[in-house]
């Protein structure tokens, strides 16, 4: 495994400013897979964020806005083939260049798409008819 450097403390303010968005959502926990932060909703990936001295990075998945997204500097199709399924990775060389309130917005998108649907809720059952004998009619 490759060692990694020490971020620069505003890569790391940005780092941190991005992770508290991510733990903000309901139901998420952080794992470490593979030297990264993994931000996860029920066992479900919706973020990868990392940082090291050359910046941070991160990759969300944007089902809706990922060509748009592409279309910006420092975005790129995420790699290991996630980028066909609609993974986007950015990579901002300093902290102070990430646009917190566009990458709220895709941390929502990212979210909504890896988040399971609300189960729904079941139905009451069917009330019960109250057992009435049923007598001929009288003629």
């Amino acid at each position: 495994m490759v060692a990694r450097t020490k971020p620069k403390p505003d890569v790391a303010r940005a780092e941190a400013a991005i992770a508290k968005l991510a733990l903000a959502y309901p139901d998420v926990t952080e794992e470490n897979p593979w030297g990264h932060r993994a931000f996860k909703v029920k066992k479900k990936t919706f973020l990868f964020l990392g940082a090291d001295a050359d910046g941070v990075s991160f990759s969300v998945k944007l089902p809706h806005s990922g060509a748009a997204a592409l279309a910006l500097e420092g975005t790129e199709p995420t790699h290991y083939g996630l980028g066909k399924s609609g993974w986007v990775t950015a990579r901002f060389v300093r902290g102070r260049d990430v646009p917190l309130p566009l990458v709220s917005e895709w941390l929502d998108e990212s979210y909504e798409a890896m988040a399971p649907a609300p189960r729904a809720k079941p139905r009451a059952p069917a009330q019960r008819r109250a057992k009435t004998k049923l007598r001929p009619r009288r003629t």
